[in-house]
């Protein structure tokens, strides 16, 4: 054969293998309301930026060749707005993009590279689970490539890069291992995320449950906290994917990205004091306070709809990205449940790992305590955050709103859990319970002006006044200084001698819990 003549063939593999499963595989896929995986990619990266890794791979099962582009599974590298990153997409139009040899190899290829060249890691799923015959009897071993021992790069990690999953189809087997791997997980509304489909346990267990309620989106983000964000089509997922990578560096070894801002572009501080209510139990929205506190009062909320009770989200203080940990008063007056315990632990580990400072904002009655408590184990959780807290190496900023009482406060990093810098507001309170609460424990029933003066003392004592006399805290601050406090100590901690970058001890904590 001439030298054209094999340039004429590859050029002819490459053309078939980019049509993926055929023109009414991905026809289909369309009259599904679903983009097609190279469709993805291409609104995902900066135009013209894909190079693909692994386009003429096949199935190794002989006489499968031509019925497997790619083998199902599309990975290569591109930019977004620049940025270099790594891209792994489910193709459904091969056999539904289920996961054999070949495409365990690609896969397992893209997260190694990724770690290695310290490279962010995208993954669009969508995956009806592993392919059989192909992975039946001893074969199944296979799906872990690399030898002996190959099986734990599949299944844990020590956080290197940021990796995010993007659930934009039906998602069994292999995108559910990835998406407890992730850092930040987004799942399209209609699509779902299981180990099984609902078919295979139709006849496997005579279950007669749908996909939808076993892993549709608000099982995820409402109950199990696997998903970070839902959203409601492929194109805000997208988005979404890229709005979360602005706030991450691209590896452990960066800070995250620096955004030039106005002096004059945030809210007057002045309206926090209008947020914030004169009586001391009313409650109040702690997001508007944030909203506050931040360049053009932006912020990316991280499961939001999970453990209500407390906020953990992504923003910009002076340009530089911090992340907040706030209690919610409007949320069963921001006392901390087990959920709310899961979701700080979550957020804690994704700071520390990828060098973003640490907020709290303290404003919480304590734990939710009570016989479901106990049954939902409150107080691992509670002694499993201290833990990861205990760990955070990235500097810790703590502000006493108001209510900081009893072991939550310790969980929110206050006095004696080893804030770098801590102030509280006039209005703090810090102590072992409620006073109304401490009084009844301790004195039982009393008339009522007695019991009012007993409580109108115990507030006197919980005042943030003696914390600073005895320096448990720093300084107590005006509300409508906190903003250019934060600005002052975010400054100093990028001008020391490590800059803010953390010593990840968290890097290795399971991302889902």
């Amino acid at each position: 054969m001439a030298v054209d003549d094999f340039i004429g063939e590859l050029g002819s593999r490459k053309d078939k293998a980019l049509q993926q499963g055929g023109a009414e595989k991905v026809a289909r896929q369309h009259r599904r309301g679903r983009l097609t995986a190279r469709e993805r990619i291409a609104r995902l990266l900066d135009s013209g930026s894909f190079s693909e890794v692994g386009l003429l791979a096949t199935s190794d099962v002989p006489g499968m060749e031509d019925k497997t582009p790619a083998d199902g599974l599309i990975t290569g590298y591109g930019t977004i707005s620049g940025r270099l990153v790594a891209v792994v997409a489910n193709d459904f139009t091969v056999l539904a993009s289920t996961n054999a040899r070949v495409y365990s190899k690609k896969a397992h290829h893209m997260k190694d590279r990724s770690n290695r060249m310290g490279l962010p890691l995208i993954w669009l799923g969508e995956s009806g689970g592993g392919r059989v015959p192909d992975i039946q009897g001893y074969r199944i071993a296979s799906l872990c490539p690399g030898g002996e021992r190959a099986i734990f790069p599949q299944y844990s990690r020590i956080r290197q890069s940021p990796w995010v999953m993007a659930v934009m189809g039906q998602c069994n087997g292999v995108p559910m291992w990835q998406a407890c791997l992730s850092d930040f997980v987004v799942q399209v509304k209609g699509c779902t995320l299981s180990i099984s489909g609902s078919r295979a346990l139709r006849r496997s267990i005579g279950a007669t449950y749908d996909d939808e309620e076993m892993g549709g989106w608000q099982v995820h983000v409402e109950v199990t906290g696997m998903v970070d964000r839902v959203v409601e089509d492929e194109g805000e997922c997208l988005e979404t994917v890229k709005a979360f990578l602005d706030y991450m560096p691209d590896h452990i070894g960066k800070l995250p990205p620096y955004h030039a801002f106005s002096r004059l572009s945030h809210q007057s501080q002045e309206t926090i004091l209008d947020i914030l209510p004169t009586e001391r139990t009313r409650p109040y929205d702690m997001y508007e306070i944030i909203k506050v506190l931040l360049d053009r009062g932006e912020f990316f909320d991280l499961k939001p709809l999970f453990g209500r009770t407390l906020i953990t989200c992504l923003g910009r203080v002076g340009g530089h990205v911090v992340g907040f940990v706030a209690n919610q008063p409007v949320v069963k007056g921001g006392a901390m449940d087990t959920q709310a315990l899961d979701k700080m632990i979550s957020f804690l580990c994704l700071c520390d790992s990828f060098n973003i400072p640490l907020v709290f904002l303290h404003d919480t009655p304590g734990f939710l305590v009570g016989r479901e408590a106990e049954r939902k184990k409150v107080g691992a959780k509670v002694t499993n955050a201290l833990h990861a807290l205990a760990q955070v190496t990235v500097p810790k900023i703590s502000v006493i709103v108001r209510k900081s009482y009893g072991q939550a406060m310790f969980s929110m990093c206050g006095p004696s859990a080893g804030p770098d810098f801590i102030v509280a507001w006039p209005t703090a309170e810090v102590g072992f319970l409620a006073p109304e609460t401490a009084v009844d424990v301790a004195y039982g029933t009393l008339p009522p002006e007695e019991r009012q003066a007993l409580v109108d003392d115990m507030i006197q004592d919980s005042s943030a006044y003696p914390l600073a006399q005895e320096f448990y805290i720093q300084d107590i601050i005006d509300p409508r200084e906190t903003r250019k406090y934060l600005m002052e100590v975010l400054e100093m901690v990028r001008n020391s001698k490590d800059q803010g970058m953390g010593r990840h001890l968290l890097a290795n904590w399971p991302t889902k819990f």
